[in-house]
């Protein structure tokens, strides 16, 4: 199917209420699970200066095939599945180059996976998701509507990449290349995390976290830092009632940034490719 960049973007771009009622939507909502899963088009993209911006457009069009489309059951394996005929599950063939290990794992129609990615079951990619060459999804992982994944990463055993499709223009989770994520992480609320950057296990950031860094003495949100080495953290909570019982408050902390010994405990699943 040829893809019409401009053309998707004219027809998505108008008010919700238009397009759940033209009777084109049906066979452009077609259109738009290809320009999806090709990568044609994105729910995010960066800008020249290293931002991120979400497009509206792109995630108003995938609410569209939610309301429009009526809640129908599904044949599954043991048990039956109900779900908007929108987006069903996808399915791959050899020439995508994809390596989806036997076990459960499900992505959605409208997510891009690029060749050389490999998910580990049970792993989940829900829709508008983008997911680069290279990447490895472990077993649990949660790959959220709309987040956007770089080249090269690891995204480690239940790790949770938060999605979001409303507010539209509300930014995605980002992981850049080569970024590592340990196991048991949570990102959610538009959190980037640059290239090269590693989060041990256990930690969550929000968008409201502080992130403490001990290295440059400095506190930051909403971004992690290229290179970055995060690590679970704690503060004593503000007040006199949690000082007196000692309470203890997520404090994520940088405490160094990547180097040859960080590289070396971070690519050892090269050996599985």
């Amino acid at each position: 199917m040829v893809v019409d960049l401009d053309s998707i973007h004219s027809f998505f771009n108008r008010p919700a209420e238009a397009l759940a009622a033209d009777p084109e939507a049906p066979a452009m909502h077609q259109v738009l699970l290809v320009a999806l899963e090709t990568g044609t088009v994105r729910a995010a993209e960066r800008q020249d200066d290293g931002t991120w911006v979400a497009n509206a457009w792109v995630k108003q069009a995938i609410l569209c095939g939610f309301r429009r489309t009526n809640l129908v059951e599904m044949p599954g394996p043991g048990f039956p599945m109900f779900d908007k005929t929108a987006y069903p599950v996808r399915h791959f063939g050899l020439e995508d180059g994809v390596r989806l290990v036997p076990g459960g794992s499900s992505v959605r129609r409208g997510a891009h996976i690029a060749r050389s990615v490999v998910l580990m079951p049970p792993a989940y990619v829900n829709v508008g998701a983008f997911v680069d060459e290279g990447t490895m999804v472990d077993s649990h992982a949660l790959v959220g509507s709309c987040a956007q994944i770089g080249k090269r990463v690891h995204l480690s055993a239940a790790a949770q990449i938060g999605g979001v499709l409303e507010p539209a223009g509300a930014r995605p989770v980002i992981v850049e290349d080569d970024a590592f994520v340990g196991g048991l992480v949570g990102l959610f609320e538009g959190i980037v995390v640059r290239r090269r950057a590693v989060l041990a296990s256990g930690v969550v950031i929000t968008g409201s976290t502080v992130i403490y860094d001990l290295v440059h003495g400095r506190e930051l949100r909403q971004e992690v830092p290229e290179g970055a080495v995060v690590v679970p953290g704690s503060r004593p909570a503000s007040g006199d009632y949690a000082k007196a019982r000692g309470l203890q408050v997520s404090a994520p902390c940088i405490v160094k940034y990547r180097d040859d010994r960080t590289d070396a405990a971070t690519a050892l699943e090269q050996a599985l490719r």
